[in-house]
Formats: C-alpha cells, structure tokens, sequence
C-alpha cells in the first residue's frame, strides 16, 4: 500500500537525528549566487541586450505595448516607467526588484478598453474552434519515397543556417541594416547554430518520440520542463507556470503579456515537417504546441508556418503556398487581417521594400518580436523571393524585427519547395553541427536530425 503524503514526511523527522556541520558545510554560501543571477535578471527586466545582435531592448515596457495592443489599459503601468529606469540607472537593485514586481502586478490587472479594435475579432481558444471555420485540401504524399527525407534533410538545414544569417540584424530597422551592412547577401559575420527557437522543435521531437501520436499538449510542456534550462519572454512565462504545475492551455496565457509575440510562430515549420502534404493536421499539431506557451493570434502565427512547411512537400509555387496558408487562417481573426494585408501590398507593389514599409508603417505600434509585423515580413519575403533561397535571405535579412525568426521558418518552406541543395556560401561554415544549450543534447548532426524527424512522421501515421 502506497504510504500517505505526511507519513513520508513524520517519518523522515522521525528518523532524523542532529549533527553538527562546520561552517563550509552548511550551503549557505549558495544564497549570493542565486542572488547574483536574479539581480541580473531584475536588470535585464528594464534593459538588455539580445545576445545574437546586441540589440537594445526593454522587455517589461515592452509587456505594456504588448498588452495595449491586446485591448487593454496600460496607463497605471506606464506611469512606473521613468522611476524603474531611475533605479537602474542608480544600481538600487534592490529597490528595481520591488518596484518590478509591482510593475508586472499593474501590467498584468491593466483593464480592458471595450472599445479597441482587437475586441472586434474572434477569439480561438481551441482547435476545434479554428477547424470548424475552413475546409482543409487534401493531398497524397508518399512519405516512403526518398525525396520525403531529403526535402526534410533541406528544410532543417535551410532552417539552421537562416537562423545564423539572421541572428546578426535581429531587433534593427532597414534603414540602419543598409547603413552598417549595405545589401546583405551573406553571413555579414563567422555564423553559429546556437539559437533558442530550434530548442523548442527539439522538445516537441522528444515528446512525439514518447508519445507517438497520441502526443498532447501537456507532454510537450513536460518535456520542455526537461530539456530547457531558460526562456525569454513568453517562453520564460511559460516555463515557470509549468515548473508551478500549471499546464496548456493556461500556461500560455496566465500572467503571460508576451502571448501574442513570435515564439510559437517561430516553431511551426516542423509541424510540417512531420505532415508533409497534410496541412490540417500540422495545422492540429501546431495548436497544441503553440499553447504551450501563446493564445490566440499567438497560437494562430505557429499554425500558419506549420501549413506552409506542409504545403511546400506538395505544391512548388510559393506565392501560390502564401495564398493558400492566409486562406487557411480564419478571416474574422486578427491575424488573418495582418497577413492579409501583407498580400494586399504584395499585389499593389512591384518590388519588396515598397510593400514592406506599407506594413512596417501598418504596424510599428508592435514590438519587433510580436508576431504581427513578423508574420508580414515573412508574406513579403516569400512573395517577392519567387522561390529563390538566397532572394528570400536577402529580402528577409534587410526587413529587420525578429530576422532570425523569420528567415528560418521561410528558409525551410523554400528549401522544402525547391528540393534542390542550397548554395555553399550557406552550408560550407555550418557543416553537420547544430549546438544547442538543451540538456542532454549539446550537439546534434544536422542529417541525423533529420532522419529521426522522418521516423517521428512515420510513427504519426501508424
């Protein structure tokens, strides 16, 4: 008979006698290293600086942008701003922890403003919800044919390198991109692999490794718990809702302002990966990723990467792939009016930088991780990239906002679409090695991985 929670507990006491411990065996000296790396990330609350390319950013002003946009009232947290960058500048830590915590507390009870436009759409909550809205093609793929595991082994390694080629110029305006590095057409320095957005792809692998398909949503946030040391943002919100036992749905949206930015669109694309030619149910797998940490439109932005990676195993077109991912998106949400209007100023445009300073003027009212002018970076990109891996790594790379995010979940619909090697300039300095900072999972071969993602997709469809 399993033993009651308190009898473990009474009876480890019971069983428990005093010692004596010296002065170096009492662990207390533990305490002022947990407090040097909270004092840090107090710090970095107010100001930091994105690691792949210096960027300046300010997480918890931008909570409150984030939060407004949603449709809510962030005046009282607004208010804490100029003292909080006061106290950093003063190095009152102790003072700035405090006052941070009040701060997120305002951001967090910000009312609703009834009358802002993002009341007006729909709200999804759940996939079921999103699926009773469309009608999704059908296709046949032979996942035996070995162009499966090829177009799989190019769209990871398209993936890996955009993410080098974009971690330099991530969080910069294309007017300050042309000025330091003119027109971008390569690594502008010595590219690496490591980059926080494929981690998550990992831990999806993971869980589908251990739960085939029967996978849910809980399984993939418990696997997160495993491999992922930290997150940033929404993904940073998420991790310690599930270390508190709070899982999908709620995890992606209790005290999570950042709900709505770019880390579950930033992951979609392996979703399609593992459905090739099958864009409801990457569609399907993508929801109950993205709720690991988003909701909604957040949510929505993972879904619409995870059906172009599907569409792209079947259909060679990319403009004809956009069309269909945005008409796969519910039209009364606020996402589909986002990538909606990316395609309209495609249309009215002959060259990209027209269309992209239409959407780039449309919303600059976000931040430049949220999803929304990222999801219309990634239209424009594609559409005038026509197909071309490197025009697309051009386009993308001199749009700016989240570069990293956006020309790797592109750069894998290309190279899936394409099914041809991509150029050496990419793919010589990056080699087989994909580093990450997931435990148990340093280093991985790049084919291996994608490999193994092709047995996943195998193990799906028994």
């Amino acid at each position: 008979m399993t033993k009651k929670a308190w009898q473990i507990e009474y009876e480890t006491m019971e069983n428990s006698m005093p010692v004596i411990l010296e002065a170096e065996e009492q662990g207390w000296s533990f305490s002022y290293q947990v407090e040097a790396l909270e004092d840090e990330m107090t710090r970095m609350k107010w100001h930091s600086n994105v690691p792949g390319s210096g960027a300046l950013e300010h997480v918890i002003i931008a909570a409150m942008q984030d939060m407004e946009n949603m449709g809510y009232d962030v005046s009282r947290a607004e208010a804490m701003i100029e003292r909080g960058l006061a106290l950093l500048k003063e190095g009152d830590i102790a003072g700035l922890a405090g006052h941070s915590a009040r701060t997120f507390a305002l951001i967090n009870q910000s009312p609703r403003i009834p009358s802002h436009p993002y009341w007006s759409y729909t709200c999804y909550e759940s996939f079921e919800q999103y699926r009773e809205k469309l009608q999704f093609p059908r296709y046949s793929y032979d996942r035996s044919n070995p162009s499966y595991e090829r177009r799989t082994f190019l769209g990871w390694q398209a993936q890996i390198c955009a993410g080098a080629i974009g971690t330099a110029m991530e969080g910069y305006l294309t007017k300050n991109i042309r000025k330091v590095f003119g027109e971008v057409y390569d690594y502008v320095r010595t590219p690496n692999t490591f980059n926080d957005d494929i981690t998550y792809e990992l831990a999806l692998l993971q869980a589908i490794e251990l739960h085939g398909a029967a996978v849910t949503s809980a399984d993939i946030a418990e696997q997160w718990v495993a491999l992922i040391p930290m997150g940033w943002s929404a993904e940073d919100v998420a991790l310690k809702n599930l270390k508190l036992g709070i899982f999908p749905p709620e995890s992606g949206y209790r005290n999570n302002p950042y709900r709505e930015w770019i880390g579950a669109q930033m992951r979609g694309a392996i979703c399609g990966q593992l459905y090739p030619g099958d864009p409801e149910n990457a569609a399907r797998l993508a929801f109950m990723d993205g709720q690991v940490s988003h909701h909604n439109n957040g949510v929505l932005g993972e879904v619409f990467n995870a059906i172009m990676a599907s569409l792209a195993y079947v259909e060679t077109d990319i403009r004809k792939i956009v069309c269909q991912a945005i008409d796969l998106i519910p039209g009364d949400s606020e996402y589909y009016s986002v990538v909606r209007f990316a395609l309209d100023q495609c249309l009215k445009h002959d060259d990209w930088e027209s269309a992209w300073q239409e959407c780039e003027a449309k919303f600059r009212r976000y931040n430049w991780i949220h999803a929304y002018p990222n999801a219309a970076a990634e239209v424009v990109a594609l559409w005038f990239g026509q197909g071309d891996f490197n025009e697309t790594m051009h386009i993308s790379a001199m749009q700016g906002y989240d570069v990293d995010c956006n020309a790797a979940q592109i750069g894998t619909v290309v190279a899936i679409a394409a099914g041809k090697d991509l150029d050496p300039r990419w793919t010589t300095p990056i080699g087989d090695v994909l580093d990450t900072y997931m435990r148990n999972c340093r280093k991985l071969s790049i084919r291996e991985l994608a490999h193994r993602t092709v047995l996943l997709s195998e193990s799906l469809h028994q």
